[in-house]
């Protein structure tokens, strides 16, 4: 059985960075443990310094430790012009870049804590062509597949 892949939006890496219990934690640690793989984007990464320069300073550091010791991949942004080619993807324009950068990166789920533009618009996923949920749903998915 292949490896999952699960690319981490900037709400579920900071969750899992700034608790030492839950489902996002849990991803991070898995992936340290190799048991999956996890990816973000550049987007993500820079998205998720912002939140913390803004929230939280002194965790920036754990952040990135934690992008080296879950040993995540990250990708390359999409392009403006694919940006504006996916617009119908999803409401707020500004999730189009993490959503398509998720498409484009092949992975199996998506984590997210994003109820708004996410979790409670289930179009996006079928838009998309992927599965959205939160890090909970994804252990759950996860624990599943080993069944």
């Amino acid at each position: 059985m292949t490896k999952a892949n699960i690319f981490l939006d900037s709400s579920s890496l900071i969750a899992g960075v700034l608790s030492s219990t839950g489902a996002a934690h849990t991803l991070l640690m898995l992936g340290e443990d190799e048991t999956i793989f996890l990816t973000v984007s550049e987007w993500v990464v820079r998205e998720s310094e912002e939140a913390l320069h803004r929230k939280s300073p002194k965790s920036i550091k754990a952040l990135r430790s934690s992008l080296l010791i879950s040993k995540i991949q990250i990708v390359v942004d999409p392009s403006a012009e694919e940006i504006r080619a996916n617009l119908y993807l999803v409401e707020d324009r500004d999730d189009v870049p993490v959503l398509f950068a998720t498409v484009k990166a092949g992975v199996d789920y998506l984590a997210t804590h994003d109820h708004k533009h996410f979790l409670d618009d289930p179009k996006v996923a079928e838009r998309a062509g992927i599965k959205i949920g939160t890090p909970g749903d994804v252990l759950a998915w996860l624990r599943d597949m080993l069944e």
